[in-house]
């Protein structure tokens, strides 16, 4: 078990265009056991490699009772016109919260961890987290996207409603 340490959220990798994964051998695999113990120990729902300071294209998502999805060099290949505005944080930014518009559906393509091409249609909450990866993998945080920052009384409110 290897638990890294979440970068800052001033680090350059959050900023900018993340470098593809080109050499599919035990150093990835490594990595994407490495991401699977700081998910779980941070108590998150994804989380990609340069929330943990590596320059690669690879994030894990827990989709919950279908297990765990292993992103490799994502890649956005059609989205729904259909939108919905939805609650996101990071974890690369403890305590901040807003509403992000995103499509509900999705198609992407992505590596497994032998380097095979693989294609998926997500919805709703896992189209939500590949797109916020995505996103990552290109220097941009949720931030960036957000339609109205959610104060700390509307946060309390929110998730006592839950």
């Amino acid at each position: 078990m290897t638990i890294k340490r979440l970068v800052a959220k001033q680090h350059p990798f959050l900023s900018k265009k993340i470098s593809p994964v080109e050499d599919y051998n035990k150093d990835l695999e490594q990595l994407l056991l490495d991401i699977e113990d700081t998910m779980y120990e941070q108590e998150a729902s994804a989380l990609c490699a340069p929330q943990i300071g590596i320059d690669r294209q690879v994030a894990i998502i827990d989709m919950e009772i279908d297990g765990l999805l292993q992103l490799i060099n994502p890649e956005i290949v059609s989205q729904s016109d259909e939108k919905v505005t939805e609650l996101e944080g990071s974890i690369s930014i403890p305590d901040v919260y807003g509403e992000v518009t995103r499509s509900k559906m999705i198609v992407v393509k992505s590596n497994d961890k032998e380097g095979n091409e693989v294609e998926l249609t997500a919805y709703d909450d896992v189209a939500r987290m590949i797109l916020h990866m995505v996103d990552h993998f290109n220097g941009m945080l949720f931030t960036e996207r957000v339609d109205r920052l959610m104060t700390e009384s509307e946060m309390e409110a929110y998730f006592n409603h839950e």
